[in-house]
């Protein structure tokens, strides 16, 4: 599967049935070491009792913006791509709307990569922010 290929529409798409689906998340633009998408702060995002982002939404978001983005970098036909590691400060809590999370690589190795991933409210205000580190992984070719 060639992903660079695959319109913004097709992108969404494939986020059916899945926890981008459940979560309300939508891509907004996509280019080579750049990806934005942007969640809803509802039921289905916010924590129970203070009825805020939750954390864990916020997380979900940034690693599936960066997980993205270096898919967009790799040959899907021979490399996968895994999240290896990812930390986050979270400096200001939303409470309703949209936040949109922007993801940049900062690394660009042949076995990782390195993303920085800005999440802010409607105002353009940081809520989070995180690293994220993936694993590039060639694919085992079964011989014919």
């Amino acid at each position: 599967m060639t992903i660079p290929k695959l319109s913004l529409k097709e992108l969404n798409l494939m986020n059916r049935s899945s926890l981008m689906e459940s979560l309300g998340i939508e891509y907004l633009e996509v280019k080579e070491g750049y990806v934005k998408a942007r969640m809803p702060v509802d039921t289905r995002t916010i924590q129970p009792v203070a009825n805020i982002l939750h954390g864990g939404a916020s997380l979900a978001l940034a690693e599936t913006i960066g997980s993205l983005g270096s898919i967009l970098m790799v040959d899907a036909d021979y490399f996968d791509v895994r999240g290896a590691q990812i930390s986050a400060n979270h400096v200001r809590p939303a409470t309703s709307g949209y936040v949109t999370g922007e993801a940049r690589i900062i690394y660009q190795g042949n076995n990782t990569h390195l993303w920085n991933i800005d999440i802010r409210n409607e105002n353009g205000e940081l809520v989070s922010t995180a690293r994220l580190t993936n694993f590039i992984i060639p694919k085992l070719r079964r011989k014919s």
